[in-house]
């Protein structure tokens, strides 16, 4: 038997989103409302035929450009030992070095490095978190879907009450309205739709200065949130900081961020007591270990952004219990589905991430280029 990668397939994906969804970037006039996700998968096949999938994914831009640079690097993994993932990771990191350590590039070293991870997991025949070193079965799950800021209050109390009929544990809604005191009736309503045993989170997607973050969380402080996310500008880790220090509610922010330095620099400041590392962003599974590890060695709490997909064995691997965003926007790119209940998602048993691409992924393809066997051999 060899794990030796004997080919691969990039395929260019975009899904679209039902209901395209806005946030303050879109409020403020600095975004356009979201439509859809860029994908860009990665599907390597060892020469014992087993196969691994990961992805990789961007919003608004980019989807074409990482397709391209991922086609480019993608000769270099032929040949390679499918166990020797970070040394893969090395070595494309290397080859895209001049990009930058973080961004575009990091961007396509997730794809590929997910699918190595899946593909070690399914030849190991383990569940990537038991592969890991899983310390539980099920992750807490929170919901944004319905609470965006062009919902109605009405609609948002219905969604909010939808989702944790279906067993979501948690609802996150977005702030950052032109006047407080709207997002604080928002606040209110979702909280009486819930209940109060239902953990409430908020969202300012980056909206505020420090003066009027300070303001708007210490009028919410004693409302008794899970978390206050993204109060300030996403790279701002010495305000971030600051503001932190001074509230009981705690601060979760990183989904922005593109690299393992991004992130020690975060947590060095004080910025995050909840950290929201995106593992695609960061590079996929190989750096994301890192990111933990740092995490669980200043106790910061772990509740990673988006793409419940990949996270999900990520936090159930995490000493300290974490939470997983739920987003359905995916869930028509692969043939199974996640199992929601009592406030949980629940790891999967099946090998690897446990997902395969479905139909409607193929049926979305924009581009797809396979290579097998040398450089040479694409089509």
């Amino acid at each position: 038997m060899t794990d030796h990668i004997a080919g691969l397939r990039i395929s260019h994906v975009v899904q679209p989103i039902a209901r395209p969804v806005s946030d303050a970037k879109v409020a403020t006039g600095r975004q356009v409302p979201l439509a859809a996700v860029d994908m860009v998968f990665a599907e390597i096949t060892d020469e014992d035929g087993t196969t691994g999938t990961g992805f990789t994914y961007t919003l608004r831009a980019g989807g074409t450009a990482l397709q391209a640079l991922a086609e480019e690097i993608a000769p270099m993994v032929i040949g390679a030992r499918g166990a020797d993932v970070q040394r893969i990771w090395e070595m494309l990191g290397w080859r895209t070095n001049s990009l930058g350590a973080c961004g575009a590039a990091f961007h396509v070293l997730a794809a590929f490095d997910t699918a190595l991870w899946d593909l070690k997991a399914r030849r190991a025949k383990l569940p990537l978190a038991q592969l890991l070193g899983s310390f539980r079965d099920g992750v807490r799950v929170y919901n944004s879907g319905g609470q965006y800021l062009q919902a109605s209050i009405d609609e948002m109390s219905q969604a909010a009450r939808d989702s944790v009929a279906r067993g979501i544990g948690g609802i996150k809604m977005k702030v950052g309205q032109p006047d407080w005191r709207e997002d604080i009736r928002r606040i209110e309503a979702v909280r009486d739709a819930i209940g109060p045993d239902v953990a409430l989170m908020i969202d300012a997607n980056q909206q505020w200065s420090r003066a009027e973050a300070l303001a708007f969380c210490r009028r919410v402080d004693g409302m008794g949130l899970e978390f206050i996310e993204e109060p300030l500008d996403a790279r701002d880790h010495a305000g971030h900081g600051a503001l932190a220090a001074q509230l009981v509610t705690p601060v979760a922010t990183g989904e922005m961020l593109a690299s393992y330095d991004e992130h020690a620099a975060l947590i060095a400041a004080g910025g995050a007591r909840v950290l929201q590392a995106d593992c695609p962003r960061i590079g996929g599974v190989t750096p994301m270990l890192r990111v933990m590890e740092l995490a669980r060695s200043q106790r910061v709490a772990l509740a990673p952004h988006f793409v419940m997909e990949q996270h999900l064995p990520l936090v159930a691997a995490f000493p300290t219990e974490g939470w997983v965003e739920h987003f359905d926007w995916l869930e028509p790119l692969f043939n199974e589905r996640l199992e929601i209940r009592d406030g949980r998602m629940w790891v999967p048993d099946r090998p690897g991430f446990g997902l395969t691409m479905s139909d409607t992924a193929r049926e979305h393809t924009k581009r797809s280029v396979t290579l097998r066997d040398s450089p040479e051999g694409g089509d």
